[in-house]
């Protein structure tokens, strides 16, 4: 292979920077700035129900709050800022995907949808219309070209690094997109915010949770959503890998794979949920052990990772958090890992890695 470090350039242009009000896009702007970009910044509306007259007032609950603190850090950088309503899109797109997934046995990962079809979708939609050359996001990630192609790869800080949620990003969004944090650690962009009078906002503690699941709950937001909630997630059996009835549960969508707190049971050993077969609402309870595995199918999008087969050193993850393990990707749809791989789980992302190269992804099925 050829040298996989050469970093994809762009000329200085104008950028649409997708600004949350938090440090990370906050630091984004003040290195585009720096390095001569024309910046124009923007705030979705995605999920949530402030009301017209609190945008007015600037102020009313903690959506106003993130919005106006993106609007004011826009103004006192010298450049325009947009707020624009996506929450239409989010609901028929990410919000209906999730709650899909959920009520048929599945664990959704809502952020990858979201990257795609609107992070970068509706976002390159109204760079268009600003005329912006490109897109700029505060995500931890890099670009590079190889071999004529451009490709998603690792931040410097791995620890922070985010593109196993930008897998399904395509080459064309990676034409027009500036990931300005990528070649920083965390440490060092905190650092920036103070350099630059941003004290506050150095030291705010940063959320993990999905951004329309109050309180990390998502069990209350699927009963909130689903108008036969109750209805169709009624009480089950657990049952072992033999069929063998275990005792009951509270309804399949109430259990993720792995699962091993809140199951309501006592079986004399730590159980955790291997499989939710939600068509016979049953739920089956096993060891640690037995969500190991050395295979999985997914279900590719828009990449293609057969033409890596042949490829020695690939890597895979799947789950954010998980270590990449070396795999060999078998007929285009089947990937084989070098040693057992825990909690491989149907919805979500397996996102495929050459060296610090992202060449592809595909939901687990």
């Amino acid at each position: 292979m050829t040298n996989l470090n050469s970093q994809y350039t762009k000329p200085k242009q104008r950028v649409l920077l997708g600004m949350s009000g938090g440090i990370d896009s906050t630091v984004s702007a003040m290195l585009l700035l720096e390095q001569g970009y024309e910046v124009v910044g923007v705030t979705f509306r995605t999920y949530d129900s402030i009301k017209e007259s609190c945008l007015a007032r600037e102020k009313g609950c903690c959506s106003v709050d993130s919005i106006m603190e993106a609007k004011h850090n826009a103004e006192r950088m010298g450049f325009e800022h947009h707020i624009v309503d996506f929450r239409d899109t989010f609901r028929q797109c990410v919000i209906r995907n999730f709650i899909d997934e959920y009520m048929s046995g599945r664990t959704p990962n809502p952020c990858v949808l979201c990257n795609s079809h609107i992070k970068w979708g509706e976002l390159l939609r109204v760079a268009d219309e600003l005329g912006c050359d490109y897109v700029a996001t505060g995500h931890y990630a890099r670009i590079r070209e190889y071999n004529g192609h451009l490709y998603l790869a690792n931040a410097v800080d791995k620890q922070k690094d985010q593109t196993y949620f930008l897998w399904m990003l395509t080459e064309d969004n990676l034409r027009r997109t500036i990931f300005p944090l990528g070649g920083l650690t965390k440490t060092e962009v905190r650092a920036i915010a103070r350099a630059h009078g941003y004290e506050t906002l150095a030291e705010k503690k940063e959320s993990q949770e999905i951004c329309f699941v109050t309180n990390n709950d998502y069990r209350s937001f699927l009963r909130e959503n689903v108008p036969d909630f109750d209805q169709r997630v009624v009480p089950g059996n657990y049952i072992d890998a033999t069929g063998k009835v275990l005792g009951q549960h509270l309804g399949f969508a109430n259990y993720t794979i792995g699962q091993r707190k809140k199951l309501g049971i006592a079986l004399g050993q730590p159980a955790y949920v291997t499989h939710i077969d939600a068509a016979r609402n049953e739920v089956t309870l096993g060891t640690n052990d037995d969500l190991l595995a050395t295979s999985l199918h997914f279900r590719p999008h828009g990449n293609a990772l057969s033409e890596w087969m042949d490829q020695p050193g690939l890597t895979a993850k799947v789950r954010y958090r998980s270590t990449a393990v070396p795999v060999q990707i078998k007929d285009g749809n089947c990937l084989e890992f070098a040693t057992p791989v825990w909690g491989i789980t149907p919805g979500q992302s397996v996102v495929v890695y050459c060296g610090d190269l992202l060449i592809g992804g595909g939901i687990i099925c």
